[in-house]
């Protein structure tokens, strides 16, 4: 008998052990995680500012040549270079304030023609602008130091006072964004992990944190795609500038992430909006992501921009990407379709339908396919499509199901909303 309350007690005091090193682990995982986010920010910020300097450097270059060639007599042709040069520098791949001064750092006069992206107000007086400009200098002189612009002597004649764009500051932003959705990701796992009972409300914690992870996936998978494309595009300032943008696409998608997740369990507010848009912006984002899933999948459209509803636009596009993802994720070969098409029913409904060419699913399955917290034993489903049924019929008075399923032939997944038919004229 003592035998057995020793084992007992020992047995207990193993368990313990064994969920005091799942914690640390998991608390270990998180912080990893949190200095990589970092790290790699930090590394994008620092190459963006380099390539902003060597812009900023490449101006002045062409400033003091341009310059130097009008002095020259009979250079015409060569300051029309220069200027050609000059003018589209400015265009296209200064998105930042540039102040230009003289040698000891006065502005020159008149300062929008000595500036790039200052926008002064064009009511204020001389004096108030000038204030404006020079405290601006100051500022931009404590982050970077200026760029020396010298005549061929060698003599400093100007210098050119420039900060960062403002993608940098969104990009700095990032990590705090990240923070956040890795906090809750965090708490949910420590929750469900804390919690033994096998109900529904624990799966629900345990999806909630596969649902976060799933989420995150896309945009730092792409994140992490962008960041190789800039160090191979290194010639190529235009592909730079639309890689940036594409990466502020991915900065953003996580701050809606987080928005997202925020509105779980309270009464989101509805507008009116053009479905076919709303879906067209969702599968646009898809197009250029989905190949850093490492396929290539094509997504059809069949849309009919002339049908509105009442919805949440970030929890129905939500809605909208975890079925478009589901499919990608159910399509096993390399190539693949995903078809979004569009119907109107005589009850004033619309009816959304996604199909995949993946592997399909048995009956079990589609039975079993919208349960908190239901997974296959390979990549799964997740908590994604309950939840899709919460935000479709909870929050938009509609229906999601499957339609059918084949196979070896796919899947296609049906939503019914209620459609706005005074609204389905508007222009």
């Amino acid at each position: 008998m003592r035998f057995f309350s020793d084992k007992r007690t020992i047995n207990i005091l193993i368990s313990s052990l064994a969920k005091w090193q799942v914690k640390m682990i998991f608390a270990l995982l998180a912080f990893i995680i949190i200095i990589t986010v970092i790290l790699f920010t930090q590394s994008l910020v620092d190459e963006l500012i380099l390539r902003e300097k060597r812009t900023v450097e490449l101006f002045a270059k062409l400033t003091e040549d341009f310059l130097d060639a009008v002095e020259k007599p009979g250079s015409a042709t060569d300051t029309d270079i220069y200027l050609f040069f000059w003018e589209e520098i400015q265009q296209n791949m200064i998105k930042f304030p540039i102040i230009i001064t003289h040698e000891n750092g006065e502005p020159y006069e008149p300062f929008d023609d000595w500036s790039i992206n200052l926008h002064l107000d064009p009511e204020l007086n001389v004096n108030e602008q000038r204030k404006i400009v020079k405290d601006m200098i100051l500022q931009m002189s404590e982050t970077y130091q200026p760029i020396l612009m010298v005549d061929k002597d060698g003599k400093v004649i100007s210098k050119v006072y420039y900060t960062h764009s403002e993608l940098v500051n969104k990009l700095r932003f990032f990590p705090f964004i990240a923070l956040v959705v890795i906090g809750i990701f965090v708490v949910i796992g420590y929750i469900s992990f804390s919690s033994s009972r096998d109900n529904e409300q624990s799966k629900v914690w345990v999806g909630m944190s596969k649902e976060a992870a799933h989420q995150l996936g896309t945009p730092l998978s792409s994140l992490l795609a962008w960041l190789e494309i800039i160090k191979f595009s290194a010639d190529d300032p235009n592909a730079v500038q639309e890689t940036a943008s594409e990466m502020e696409k991915d900065i953003q998608r996580l701050n809606t992430i987080a928005t997202r997740f925020s509105k779980i369990g309270s009464t989101p507010e509805k507008e009116l909006v053009n479905i076919s848009k709303l879906i067209d912006n969702v599968c646009n984002y898809f197009d250029k992501r989905l190949p850093h899933l490492g396929k290539k999948i094509e997504i059809v459209r069949s849309l009919d921009d002339r049908m509105f509803a009442e919805v949440n636009v970030d929890l129905f596009a939500w809605v909208i990407e975890n079925l478009l993802k589901n499919g990608a994720e159910a399509i096993e070969e390399k190539t693949g379709q995903i078809y979004i098409f569009m119907r109107v029913h005589p009850k004033k409904k619309i009816f959304i339908f996604v199909k995949d060419t993946g592997k399909g699913m048995t009956q079990k399955l589609k039975r079993q396919i919208f349960n908190p917290g239901f997974t296959t034993k390979k990549r799964g489903w997740g908590l994604g499509l309950s939840l899709c049924k919460r935000i479709i019929e909870e929050y938009h008075d509609g229906k999601i199901y499957v339609k059918e399923t084949n196979i070896g032939k796919g899947t296609t997944f049906a939503i019914e909303i209620p459609l706005k038919h005074e609204e389905a004229q508007i222009s």
